[in-house]
């Protein structure tokens, strides 16, 4: 959590499930205020919903994406462009239980 980048991660369902102190202070959402939602419906902007989620889906299926760029909206209605390295999360077994993205 003391990491120097955002880091976020979702669920197989797109539920934010990780939200990283840098995430927090470059969004201004807590914790709280993200966890469980789903990340491209609450959090990204309209024109790049379909976008966020094929990059997510790709991770889904084990191909990992490197700079894609994409404008989140913080809390306070601020434009960002962010720039997305979305990977897949495995659990002990190898199975396919969500995504980081750094």
């Amino acid at each position: 959590d003391t990491a120097n980048a955002s880091i976020f991660g979702v669920d197989t369902l797109g539920a934010v499930n990780v939200w990283n102190q840098c995430a927090m202070r470059l969004v201004g959402y807590t914790i709280d205020e993200v966890m469980g939602k789903n990340l491209v419906q609450e959090f990204i902007t309209k024109e790049y919903r379909a976008a966020v989620s094929a990059v997510l889906d790709k991770a889904l299926r084990g191909k990992e994406t490197a700079n894609f760029e994409f404008p989140l909206i913080t809390k306070n209605g601020v434009r960002i462009e962010v720039l997305l390295n979305a990977t897949t999360r495995r659990d002990e077994q190898g199975n396919v239980i969500g995504v980081v993205g750094i």
